[in-house]
């Protein structure tokens, strides 16, 4: 694996016995603003630690950090260590480069420091840990599983990469004895973890930034599922999760005590069936011929749209009842979810056209997004898709460029932005006009001045189309203002 960005920070020895975030001194985040690294923040404040941290920009989640206690910085400084030092502790992810003058500092000081993960997993110590990893459905499976057991009164503690709709937090302590996490394969820092169950709902080709190829990310989730201690549920539609969960039974090596599957698959342990999308929400049914509770026949809808939605909630659905959650109680506790931020989130409607975002950023993402998309606008009248594509990070953008033009024409229309660039540094001759050019027909329009945007879009949507922000970077700003473009237009 080509994880270069956490060598001398981690090994894979750190998460079998970590230590417990009590026993972390004071923490310093370097990067606090981030989901992850904000929720587990929290969950430190929570618990009494004393906590601070910086961003390089100012934000709601610093905002929220400060109000609860942390002591927040904007921009990142060798002097917002304050008084830390050898028995305290310095957290970062891998979005932090190697000449941060925190990092500079904290090593100085003789501080220890951290990856996120493994101060996720100090978090958790203690805890029965379920995972949810996977190149896409990772937040919404995640949120599922969370609602799910909080509908059951279980209290349980999570840190998702997003934000809850039901509690507006993307992370919380909880009293229970269950802790369900977010786990992140991009940079490889989901070896950190050794939890008692995992998900692995789908293995694809992504962040080859990191990964050599393929191969390199199969062998990593691999390596992720030998390390869970009780329970592995993979998707059984999936060829790379099949092939993990295959290596995974492999006879004399390393594993969980037990593997189960889930999907439309006729050999699938939990299985999917009569998916039928419903406005906003989608309907489906769950079998298991055997279950901590027997066999198992349920009948759910979940308030988010598209078939890959059921699939997610199938995956939480499964986990659930293996987990020991009563069938019955947990087909109940599905239907009370409500969604997660920027997981096709409705921002708003005004003259007929719905406003949607979606977190999507990769080729597979969109095209499961615009296909949910392409069920909304047939109900109740025939409408169009149109969809606003930000590229997010220039490797990504050059690597995937032809598959994101195959997504894009799922839309029928779509407007392409310039890259997000995030964490890298631009590359000659990477734009999103790579993307734009890749869609056929000639449907999509690269517009890199984000300004325009707005007025383009609300200019060509009809009544009964539905527009889609998506991308992981800045252009879930632009929903408001076509919401509220959309509302100047018919002079509301």
């Amino acid at each position: 694996m080509q994880t270069q960005r956490l060598t001398g920070l981690l090994t894979p020895g750190d998460a079998a016995s970590p230590v417990p975030a009590a026993g972390l001194g004071r923490v310093h985040f370097t990067g606090i603003g981030g989901a992850g690294m904000s929720g587990i923040a929290r969950i430190m404040l929570a618990r009494g630690i004393t906590v601070s941290g910086s961003d390089a920009a100012p934000s709601a989640l610093l905002d929220e950090l400060l109000a609860l206690g942390a002591d927040v910085h904007v921009g990142h400084a060798a002097d917002n260590l304050g008084t830390l030092g050898p028995g305290d502790t310095l957290v970062l992810s891998t979005a932090i480069r190697p000449d941060n003058p925190e990092l500079a500092e904290a090593t100085r000081r003789g501080m220890r420091v951290l990856h996120r993960a493994t101060a996720l997993a100090s978090v958790m110590a203690g805890r029965r840990v379920i995972a949810v990893a996977g190149t896409h459905g990772k937040t919404t499976t995640t949120s599922m599983l969370t609602t799910i057991l909080r509908e059951c009164d279980a209290d349980p503690g999570y840190v998702i990469g997003g934000v809850l709709t039901e509690t507006g937090l993307g992370a919380a302590d909880g009293g229970g004895t269950d802790f369900v996490a977010e786990a992140d394969e991009s940079d490889g820092s989901f070896l950190m973890l050794s939890p008692d169950v995992a998900i692995i709902t789908n293995v694809e080709a992504d962040h080859l930034d990191n990964y050599a190829s393929l191969a390199d990310i199969e062998a990593a989730f691999t390596t992720f599922g030998r390390g869970v201690s009780t329970l592995v549920l993979t998707c059984a539609d999936d060829p790379g999760a099949k092939l993990v969960a295959a290596r995974l039974a492999t006879p004399g090596t390393p594993g969980p005590a037990r593997l189960r599957s889930y999907g439309e698959s006729a050999g699938a342990d939990y299985r999917l069936t009569d998916v039928a999308s419903r406005g906003m929400a989608v309907s489906f049914a769950v079998a298991a011929q055997a279950s901590p509770f027997g066999e198992v026949h349920a009948q759910m809808t979940v308030q988010v749209p598209g078939h890959h939605n059921a699939l997610n909630a199938t995956a939480a659905f499964a986990a659930a009842v293996e987990l020991g959650f009563a069938p019955p109680l947990v087909s109940a506790a599905i239907a009370r979810y409500r969604g997660a931020r920027r997981r096709m989130e409705v921002k708003g409607e005004e003259d007929g056209v719905r406003v949607l975002d979606s977190y999507a950023h990769h080729p597979t993402e969109l095209a499961a997004d615009l296909r949910a998309a392409r069920d909304l606008v047939a109900q109740p009248a025939a409408g169009r898709v149109i969809a606003i594509f930000q590229p997010h990070l220039f490797s990504r953008t050059r690597i995937f460029a032809a598959e994101f033009g195959a997504a894009l024409g799922l839309a029928d229309e779509a407007v392409v932005l310039d890259v997000y660039a995030a964490r890298e540094d631009p590359e000659p001759g990477v734009t999103g006009a790579l993307v734009a050019d890749a869609v056929p027909g000639g449907r999509a329009r690269f517009v890199p001045d984000r300004a325009e945007v707005v007025a383009v879009i609300a200019a060509a949507a009809r009544p009964g189309d539905v527009v889609l922000t998506m991308g992981a970077g800045d252009v879930t700003m632009l929903g408001p203002r076509l919401v509220e473009a959309l509302r100047g237009r018919r002079g509301g």
